[in-house]
């Protein structure tokens, strides 16, 4: 089967490694940006207020969030909305996008635990599936889970992709056309392609009205030419081509992931017309939603080692050598 395959059945195929319930932090596998601190949806959150004071989405716009695990993110957006604008509480809408049932129970179990009746929670099966007149999206560390193809140019020049057979990868010469026009235009001689990018900037597009899109991954806008594919396991970075590991002891039991090629991110959106605001660094991004004014809120109201505790997870999220330049942050806007 193509790798692109064996990818999707690794992590949503059945008893896949998405389609149970998995813990992200100290006990999991890896750490996200949204474990590590809450004003990293603080934050978020604060954008949310910013945009809509600024008059770019109504006060009724549905915030929705893809891929969203427990709902720990939206639920921190919504915890610091009320800190800074509790009236919008009263207009604005909520929505996850999450194609697994039991983990949408998960969600509503824990809004329900968070904030009572208050907030109403919509859920989504699918993107395709949302219809709004206007939207603010995000999304944190969902298209390094799309499913990819490797490529591999040989010593002889000839373009070649992965292949998987009883878990063993190996190359064949590559005659897609997709694959082919990708590699020319982003000049691709190894490494992951992508599926699925533009889909999903298309169905963006055409079910809502007027959105800005929020997504946060690693990786960047030039291409490396070498493989990022790799394996975590119980906080362990595998690469995928690593001699020592065989695929079948880690095949749906961990997660899989690459680096996001976001000019193919930034191309997808732009041909459907969805404009590009940014794509920076985390660390710029957040600094620039407002996380530091967030954390001088908390040091005015709050004792100093709160203060401190929080300011020690945010520097995570910041720093240069870690999260803050290793993510970026790409802002889409459609009709605003």
């Amino acid at each position: 089967m193509r790798f692109s395959e064996y990818f999707n059945q690794w992590l949503y195929g059945t008893e896949a490694y998405y389609s149970t319930y998995k813990t992200i932090g100290k006990e999991g596998d890896f750490f996200t940006a949204v474990s590590t601190s809450a004003f990293f949806g603080g934050s978020i959150g604060k954008r949310v207020v910013d945009i809509i004071e600024k008059g770019l989405l109504p006060k009724d716009t549905t915030i929705v969030e893809i891929g969203a695990h427990h709902g720990y993110l939206l639920a921190d957006m919504i915890q610091f909305i009320y800190t800074l604008k509790p009236e919008l509480l009263d207009s604005l809408n909520f929505a996850i996008v999450e194609r697994y049932k039991h983990l949408q129970q998960k969600q509503l179990q824990y809004f329900k635990e968070s904030f009572g009746d208050v907030i109403k929670l919509q859920h989504y099966d699918n993107i395709s599936d949302v219809k709004l007149n206007s939207a603010f999206v995000v999304a944190n560390e969902i298209f390094d889970a799309f499913g990819c193809e490797l490529i591999y140019t040989n010593k002889d020049g000839i373009r070649q992709m992965g292949m998987v057979e009883n878990n063993k990868i190996k190359f064949v010469d590559c005659d897609d056309q997709y694959l082919n026009t990708i590699c020319d235009k982003y000049h691709i001689e190894k490494g992951e392609v992508a599926i699925g990018y533009e889909e999903f900037a298309q169905t963006l597009s055409n079910n809502i009205d007027k959105f800005e899109f929020i997504t946060f991954d690693y990786g960047d806008k030039l291409v490396r030419n070498d493989f990022s594919c790799r394996i975590y396991f119980k906080h362990n970075v595998y690469p995928l081509f690593d001699d020592s590991i065989e695929l079948k002891d880690y095949f749906k039991q961990s997660d899989i992931t690459y680096d996001v090629n976001f000019t193919h991110l930034i191309d997808s959106f732009k041909k459907c017309k969805v404009d590009t605001i940014s794509c920076d660094t985390q660390l710029k991004t957040l600094v620039e939603f407002g996380i530091i004014d967030l954390l001088e809120i908390l040091h005015n109201n709050s004792d100093e080692k709160t203060y401190l505790k929080e300011t020690n997870k945010v520097k995570t999220l910041l720093e240069p050598t870690g999260m803050g330049d290793r993510f970026k942050a790409a802002i889409f806007r459609k009709n605003i």
